[in-house]
């Protein structure tokens, strides 16, 4: 059977795990990923975090009678950045998690 690390050791292995993680979590806001709609008359830029950094919208669909199409392609846009930033953020914290040295079967909470 296999000598368990003292409690220091794990102790340790908490506190580089949390400096680990924190450093995955600051990375993601530098990580950017594009969203678009409407074959890419909308396009939304944000970080793998989440936050928004840009909307930009084609001048064609800046008419009145375009509104409600804007509105949806608008929505349609941050929901694409929203699952790409998502995407992102899931294999930055994989590469995170696979470098810690941590017990077989331990999985990090995220």
């Amino acid at each position: 059977m296999p000598e368990m690390p003292d409690l220091n050791a794990i102790l340790e292995m908490a506190q580089n795990a949390q400096a680990e993680l924190q450093k995955a979590q600051d990375k993601l806001d530098t990580i950017e990923v594009e969203g678009a709609a409407g074959g890419g008359l909308v396009k939304v830029r944000a970080s793998a975090k989440g936050r928004i950094i840009a909307v930009t919208i084609d001048d064609s669909l800046l008419q009145p009678s375009e509104k409600t199409m804007v509105e949806d392609l608008v929505a349609a846009a941050l929901n694409d950045a929203r699952g790409k930033a998502d995407q992102a953020a899931a294999v930055e914290m994989q590469k995170m998690q696979a470098s810690l040295p941590l017990p077989p079967g331990f999985q990090m909470p995220m």
